[in-house]
Parts: structure tokens; sequence; C-alpha cells
């Protein structure tokens, strides 16, 4: 059982960090105060996801085909994630 949920869980969140597409259609959603907390809550999601899809993984011995492929696609947006936060927070050094 444990499985199944740990496996529908990381399922659900490949699907999420693409609703930033239509989210981002809306002309509030660019300007500048919340286009950051936009980006920023997207990225701490993406991270949370593959945290999550590798403990449940690793930890949680969740060893499914389903879930490699889980795992393999957040933890792909874990890093970008990472790579955004990071570009954001060095141009804030630089300006």
């Amino acid at each position: 059982m444990k499985n199944k949920i740990c496996t529908a869980i990381a399922t659900l969140m490949l699907f999420i960090p693409w609703t930033i597409l239509p989210l981002r259609t809306f002309d509030w959603a660019l300007e500048s105060p919340a286009a950051e907390i936009i980006i920023y809550s997207y990225a701490a999601f993406m991270i949370f996801s593959g945290i999550f899809s590798v403990l449940a993984y690793a930890a949680g011995n969740v060893r499914n085909k389903w879930m490699q492929v889980c795992m393999v696609i957040n933890c792909i947006y874990a890093a970008g994630a990472v790579g955004i936060a990071g570009m954001i927070a060095y141009g804030r050094l630089i300006l």
C-alpha cells in the first residue's frame, strides 16, 4: 500500500510544475513581486519533489519501474530549480 501511495504522490508531482505555464499568461503574474514569489514557490516545490522521490525510492524502498521514472524526472526538475534559484541569487548579488 505504501508503494502505491508514494508512487501516486510522485506521479502527481510530475505534472504540478507545468501549471506555471498557464499561470504566467496573466498580466499580474509577470509583474516583479508576484513573478518572483511564483518562481520561488515553484522552485521550492520542485526541490521538495526531488527530495521526496529520492527518499521514497532509497529509504522507503519503493522500487518499481514507474517510481524510477518519477525519481529521475523529479531530480531533473530539482536540479533545474536549484539552477534557476542560483541564477536569481547571483543576479541579485551583481546588481
